[in-house]
C-alpha cells in the first residue's frame, strides 16, 4: 500500500486506539504503537523503512525509483512541477537549508514525480501528482497530460560526468532537459524548462531528491539493521538455553550474513553435548 506523501510542517495525525473489546484479537502491524529506534526487537525494526518519510539525494541511476523531486540549477533553487491541467513549470523550493539543493524537500505535491522504468527497457517514465505522464514533443516543449507512455514519455537518465550527485535527463531524440533563464537584469518571469538542449552544460545538470525508504542502499542498510535487532532473550529462547557472550555475537553476525539457522543448530547441538557430556 502506497503511503500518502508528507511534507515538513505537516501535523502528524494520531491513530485511534482499538476498543477494549478487541484486546484479545491479534494486533495488525498498523495497530502497533510507534517504537523508538533504540528499542529492541525485530518487529519494531521492521517498521522503520515504511515509516521513513525523509528525503535524500539520489547518487546513482539505480537509486531513482518512487517519488522524486527534480531540483533545477536556477538562481533561486526551484523544482520541476506540473499542474492538474498538464502545464509544466518551475516552482521555487521553500523547504531548503541555506539554498543548498542537497537539502531540498518538496512543500507542494506539484513538485513530486513518480519515477519508474518503462517495462522491458532502461528508460524512465515520470508520472505527475495528477496521474499523467511527463512528455517532451519534437519541439522540446514539456507537458504532463499524457495517459499512456510512448517514445515521447520515455527518458534516459544518467549521471553527469565529473559531477557526482547530479544527473542529465535525455529524450529519445538525444536532446536534453535544460533551463532557459533570462539575464538577471531583464528577468521578470520564472525560468522555463525545455527539452531541446543539444549538449551537457550547467543548465542541463539537475539534482534528484527522493524518499529515503525507496533508496536501495538505505533499504538494504535498514534490513541489515533490522536483522541485528534481536535481543539476547530472543536468541536464548530460540537456542533453548542460556548463551555465552561469544555465542550471542556469533548468532547476530549469522543473521547479517545469512547462515543464522545453521549457526543456531550448532549452538543447540553444543548445548546438548554440554548437558550430557
Amino acid at each position: 500500500m502506497v503511503k500518502p506523501l508528507t511534507f515538513k510542517g505537516d501535523k502528524k495525525t494520531k491513530k485511534r486506539k482499538r476498543p477494549a473489546a478487541n484486546v484479545d484479537a491479534a494486533p495488525s502491524s498498523a495497530a502497533l504503537p510507534p517504537t523508538s529506534s533504540t528499542g529492541g526487537g525485530l518487529a519494531a525494526a521492521r517498521q522503520e523503512p515504511d515509516d521513513d518519510d525523509s528525503w535524500v539525494s539520489a547518487e546513482v541511476v539505480t537509486d531513482i525509483v518512487g517519488p522524486i523531486m527534480i531540483v533545477l540549477p536556477t538562481e533561486t533553487p526551484s523544482a520541476l512541477a506540473s499542474d492538474s491541467r498538464g502545464k509544466v513549470f518551475t516552482l521555487p523550493i521553500e523547504n531548503i537549508v541555506d539554498g543548498n539543493p542537497e537539502t531540498a524537500e518538496p512543500h507542494d505535491v506539484r513538485q513530486v514525480w513518480v519515477a519508474n522504468k518503462v517495462a522491458g527497457t532502461d528508460q524512465f517514465r515520470l508520472k505527475g501528482h495528477h496521474g499523467k505522464f511527463l512528455s517532451c514533443d519534437k519541439e522540446g516543449v514539456l507537458s504532463a497530460s499524457s495517459e499512456a507512455v510512448t517514445a515521447l514519455e520515455s527518458f534516459n537518465i544518467f549521471r553527469t560526468p565529473d559531477t557526482p550527485g547530479t544527473f542529465q535527463v535525455q529524450t529519445l531524440r538525444d536532446t536534453f532537459f535544460g533551463i532557459r533563464e533570462a539575464p538577471a537584469a531583464a528577468r521578470t518571469s520564472p525560468a522555463e524548462v525545455v527539452g531541446d538542449a543539444d549538449g551537457i552544460s550547467f543548465h542541463t545538470t539537475f539534482r534528484i531528491r527522493m524518499q529515503a525508504r525507496f533508496k536501495p542502499k538505505l533499504k538494504m542498510a535498514k534490513e541489515e539493521k533490522a536483522k541485528e535487532k534481536i535481543t539476547r532473550k530472543e536468541l536464548e529462547e530460540a537456542a533453548g538455553r542460556k548463551l555465552e557472550d561469544d555465542e550471542v555475537k556469533r548468532l547476530k553476525k549469522a543473521r547479517r550474513e545469512g547462515d543464522y539457522h545453521e549457526q543456531l543448530l550448532m549452538v543447540r547441538i553444543k548445548g546438548k553435548h554440554d548437558k550430557f557430556g
